[in-house]
């Protein structure tokens, strides 16, 4: 048995005994900027940076979407009111360093995301579609928006992390994002 192998077996065993227990996976892909042959698939999508007059319409659009997990892929451990949401998704709309991106169809607000610049680095984040939108290019459309913006900055890398198999895992991975790592997501036992 390799040594990496005994190490992690080991350390697995070790969290066991101390009670955490496995939860779930997280994926974390990464793509080199500028990225090559970014496709925007879908209907005619309009992106617009959120200006403070736009804050609550993102805030609305982010919470709705998530509130209404997307059903494809590995589940989320995680479930959350829609008080939480809006409070935890709130904090991040007033954060610096976050520029937050809204995605309309026919008009309409269809999805938000958000984008964090650091020292090279684009973090790709917070990213939801509300459900009489989805399969309809809102994803792609905020991808590519903020992918060419980050690579503009002068970004060099972009990450993102999706759950494993989800629609989203498949939208980043079209655009050419490949996986990094897989990471547990270990809880402590009640």
């Amino acid at each position: 048995m390799a040594l990496r192998e005994r190490s992690t077996r080991s350390g697995c065993a070790l969290l066991t005994r101390r009670g955490y227990v496995l939860e779930n996976f997280e994926n974390v892909l990464g793509l080199r900027l500028p990225a090559a042959n970014l496709r925007h698939i879908g209907a005619a999508i309009d992106v617009s940076v959120v200006g403070e007059a736009d804050q609550e319409v993102w805030l609305d659009v982010i919470v709705a979407g998530f509130a209404s997990p997307d059903e494809q892929g590995v589940p989320s451990h995680e479930e959350f009111s829609r008080d939480v949401l809006a409070r935890t998704v709130g904090d991040l709309a007033t954060a610096s360093g976050f520029a937050r991106y809204l995605a309309y169809r026919d008009g309409v607000a269809a999805g938000g995301a958000s984008l964090r610049l650091c020292e090279g680095v684009a973090q790709l984040c917070g990213a939801a579609t509300m459900p009489a939108h989805r399969r309809r290019g809102v994803q792609s459309a905020l991808l590519v928006s903020r992918l060419t913006d980050a690579a503009r900055r002068g970004c060099d890398i972009a990450v993102v992390t999706t759950q494993p198999g989800s629609k989203s895992q498949q939208n980043v991975q079209r655009q050419g994002f490949e996986l990094l790592y897989t990471r547990a997501i270990l809880v402590r036992a009640a």
